[in-house]
This record gives structure tokens, C-alpha cells and sequence, in this order.
């Protein structure tokens, strides 16, 4: 979680970087586009070198940003340098256009401190817009004390709004009025990153918490805890029209009396790894896993409308690749009907089940298949369900009726899937 947290503030950093590029290119734009208002002959120009100082500084931040080396010592430079050109900027006007100091604080470009304070809001942190914003009240409160200290500057404070407005004229209270509403936007704003910060991240632990579901569940399962409005309680639970399928490892018991440890653990991998991809193909979701036997819902944990057609499909893939992969032989028992699907257990440790007779009658067929000498069996119902759903009658032809299966009261009528 940590490492998806810093690299949303790095990617937010470069976000900032190029958009203090962007920036600076209008205003690069706008000055040398526009005509020159500025005596003729005045050698005092700083504008150029402050573009071209800051453009220097700027590619300087994306290599270090590039590079992963934008410590935070740099950030708050920047924030920092971002401010400081800018006030020195301001300042130079009254040496460019040969005025009074007081002349600079009409400059609309004051309203650019706003432009660099918002652009500290991208990076997610809300330290540096407040760095900015104090950079920025200060800077003020510098240029208005150099205005107030130069010779004759006093003079020209005035109580007088209209004289302000309209000549060199410096009122006091309409100056302090810009540094506190640089204050006031910065902290409302640095608010506003703050939530945001928490906002993400709480959104990157549940993506965390989401990706450690998904290891754990199946898709479809995983997405049903995600999604859910309310907490899921035990107790509660909906019942849905599915097929159900257990897969079988046959002889697996011996194979772990003989086996060693890993050698077990690698050959389930293997199974695994073989049966898990053809499953999820056939739009079917991993129940459980049952040591060697894995259980499989179609149309449960995900309402479907060719669930049993699902079902028979992947048997029959299933049964093609693993007879392929050479391992033991399997057995696969498939049963359609309601089932009903929710938490079972305590609130500090839930599970997620699908349970009902037709779970029960897809282990119990599963099993059965020993006793018929096959690889796999559905009943007629399932396979009749599934040629209503679109299912080709091919593998699933022949029928043996009347079939008594342990653990079941009635006879069965199954159909072996070739």
C-alpha cells in the first residue's frame, strides 16, 4: 500500500512539473507576443532572464522527477523558487517602466501567486500549499515594507480609495487585504488537499484490500464483497437457479501417504494451474478448493443464464486437458438447481458458501463415478437444463437410469460425459 501511495504522489509531481511547464510557456508567449509598453531605451528588462532562469529550473525538476531523485528538500525549493522569481519579477517593474515602487503594486500579476499556489494542490500535499501561500504573504508583505521605505514612500500612503485606484497611491488596508486572502486561499485549499489526501489514500487501501479478495476468492466472489452496499452478516443469504461441479483427484490419498511434501504441493500446482484457467473460461466460479478436489459454481456467485450449458462445456475441456497433462486420473460430478449463496460462520470469521441439495448431489455423483468405472457424470435434469441453454448434445449422450447413488434416497438417472 505504501509503494501505490508514493507513486501516486510521484506521479503527481510530474503532473506539477509539467504543468510548471506549461505555464511558463504561456507566459513566455504572452510576454513576447504582446507589444512592449515600456519606455523606449530602458536597459532594465529582467522578465527574459526570469523566464529563462525559471525554464532552466523547470527541466531541471522533470530530470529529477524522471529520475526518482525529487527528494523533499527539492519540492519545497520549488515552491520556494516558484515564488521568490515571482515576487522579484513584480518588483523589477518599477525599475522597468522608471515609476515609483508603489507603481508594482498594481500589477495584475499578483494574481499569478494564486496560479502557483493551486499548482502545489497537484502533488497531494498540503504542507507545500501551505509553504506556498506563506512564501507568497511574505513576499507581499516585502514588497509592500520596500515600497513604504523608499524615499517619499510614505507619502504616498493614502486613505483616500479612489486616489489609490487611480494614481501611485498606497492604501495600507487594501494590501493587507491581498495577504490575507492569500492565506485564506491557501489554507482552504491545503483543507481540500487533505481530505483529498485521505480520500486517496483510502481508495489505494481498498484497491490493496481488493487485490488481497481477489488472491483469495474467486473473481466473482471477491467482486460481490467489494460491491456490496451494507456489510455481508451471517444469516442472510439468496437463492439462485446454478449448476455445481466437484472435481476429484483420483488416488490422492495414497499419493500423500508417498509423496514428499513438495512434490505434493508441486503436483496440485500443476493440476491447478491446468483446471483453474479452463474454469474461469467457462464463466465458472471457485467455490473452494477441497485439498485435491475443487468445487465450481456456475451462474451462483454471478447470476447466468447458461449456467448448466456452462457447466458441461467446461467438463468437457476440463476432461481433454487433464487427461493431456498425465497426471492421476480425475472424477467430475455436476448437478443443476437452486442453491443458495451467503456468509455462514461467526462475525470474526466469515465465509462466503453456496450451499443446498444441489451442492450435495454434485459431491455425492462426483463420487459415484468409482462406482461406474467413468470420468465424469451429470443427471438428465442438468443435461436437459443445458440443451435449453444452447448446450450441443454430443459427449453427454449416454444415460444410465435408475442409478442408486450414496447419500442420495431416490434413484438417480445420470448421464456420462464421454
Amino acid at each position: 500500500m505504501l509503494r501505490a501511495l508514493q507513486a501516486e504522489r510521484d506521479r503527481g509531481e510530474l503532473l506539477t512539473s509539467w504543468v510548471q511547464a506549461g505555464v511558463l510557456f504561456v507566459f513566455a508567449l504572452l510576454y513576447f507576443l504582446a507589444p512592449s509598453t515600456s519606455p523606449v531605451g530602458v536597459l532594465m528588462r529582467p522578465v527574459p532572464w526570469a523566464l529563462a532562469f525559471y525554464a532552466a529550473f523547470t527541466v531541471l525538476r522533470l530530470y529529477l522527477v524522471y529520475s526518482g531523485r525529487l527528494g523533499a528538500w527539492m519540492r519545497a525549493l520549488s515552491v520556494i523558487v516558484d515564488m521568490a522569481l515571482l515576487t522579484v519579477t513584480i518588483w523589477s517593474f518599477h525599475l522597468e517602466y522608471g515609476q515609483p515602487a508603489a507603481f508594482y503594486l498594481k500589477a495584475p500579476t499578483f494574481t499569478y501567486f494564486f496560479i502557483f499556489i493551486a499548482l502545489r494542490a497537484l502533488s497531494f500535499s498540503p504542507g507545500h500549499v501551505l509553504l506556498a501561500g506563506a512564501c507568497a504573504a511574505l513576499g507581499w508583505c516585502v514588497l509592500l515594507g520596500y515600497a513604504l521605505a523608499e524615499p517619499a514612500g510614505m507619502g504616498l500612503v493614502t486613505r483616500d480609495y479612489v486616489a489609490y485606484m487611480t494614481s501611485a497611491k498606497i492604501l495600507i488596508g487594501g494590501e493587507v487585504d491581498k495577504v490575507i486572502s492569500i492565506l485564506l486561499v491557501s489554507v482552504l485549499l491545503a483543507l481540500a488537499v487533505g481530505r483529498t489526501q485521505k480520500l486517496l489514500e483510502r481508495a489505494v487501501a481498498e484497491q490493496a484490500a481488493s487485490t488481497q479478495l481477489a488472491r483469495f476468492f474467486s473473481p466473482d466472489v471477491a467482486e460481490r464483497l467489494i460491491k456490496a452496499d451494507e456489510l455481508l452478516r451471517p444469516g442472510e443469504g439468496e437463492s439462485r437457479e446454478a449448476a455445481v461441479m466437484f472435481i476429484d483427484l483420483r488416488g490422492f490419498t495414497k499419493l500423500a501417504a508417498t509423496l514428499e511434501p513438495g512434490k505434493l504441493v508441486a503436483l496440485l500446482h500443476e493440476y491447478q494451474q491446468v483446471a483453474v484457467p479452463i474454469i474461469q473460461r467457462h464463466n465458472g466460479s471457485i467455490t473452494t478448493y477441497l485439498g485435491d478436489g475443487i468445487m465450481v459454481t456456475f451462474g451462483a456467485t454471478r447470476p447466468s443464464a447458461a449456467y448448466a450449458a456452462d457447466a458441461l462445456r467446461c467438463a468437457e475441456e476440463l476432461l481433454d486437458a487433464l487427461s493431456r497433462w498425465g497426471g492421476p486420473a480425475i472424477g467430475i460430478g455436476i448437478e443443476a438447481g437452486t442453491v443458495v449463496c451467503g456468509c455462514i460462520g461467526q462475525e470474526g470469521r466469515l465465509e462466503y458458501a453456496v450451499i443446498g441439495d444441489t451442492v450435495n448431489r454434485a459431491a455425492k455423483i462426483q463420487n459415484h463415478t468409482k462406482a461406474e468405472g467413468v470420468r465424469a457424470l451429470t443427471t438428465v435434469a442438468a443435461r436437459e437444463a443445458a440443451l435449453a441453454q444452447g448446450y450441443s448434445l454430443g459427449r453427454a449422450e449416454r444415460v444410465l437410469p435408475g442409478r442408486e447413488v450414496a447419500g442420495v434416497a431416490a434413484l438417480v438417472d445420470v448421464v456420462v460425459i464421454e
